[in-house]
């Protein structure tokens, strides 16, 4: 079972290029504040750079001095704003993070802009 982002898809311009309409800033704003949290950002890092793309909820909960029903919790703020996505399998959870909604949200940020390289 894979849950979806409850968000919008809308694309937004990057906040370099022209501003935001309430809409945007609305969505925007709630994935913000959703990475804002210590224990949710160390969670989509955990979630994006596991071997494999995936995760099982049961190795996420041993990184952290939390009970798991906290864990969840903080998993679930992350599935609402479609950065990761889920699927039972049996007994255990596994997550994937979303990686066209963390590049949206890269995009949104700082748009297409490529370093700039200086020797």
């Amino acid at each position: 079972m894979s849950n979806q982002s409850e968000t919008t898809e809308s694309c937004s311009p990057p906040l370099i290029a022209e501003p935001l309409t309430q809409e945007q800033a609305t969505d925007l704003a709630r994935t913000v504040k959703a990475l804002a949290d210590p224990v949710r950002l160390r969670l989509l890092s955990l979630i994006a750079s596991h071997a494999g793309g995936e995760v099982c909820v049961c190795d996420l909960s041993g990184a952290f001095e939390l009970s798991q029903p906290t864990i969840s919790h903080h998993l679930k703020v992350l599935r609402q704003v479609g950065l990761v996505t889920s699927e039972r399998r049996g007994t255990w959870v596994y997550y994937r993070a979303d990686l066209d909604a963390l590049r949206r949200l890269s995009t949104a940020l700082v748009g297409d802009a490529t370093p700039v390289v200086t020797a």
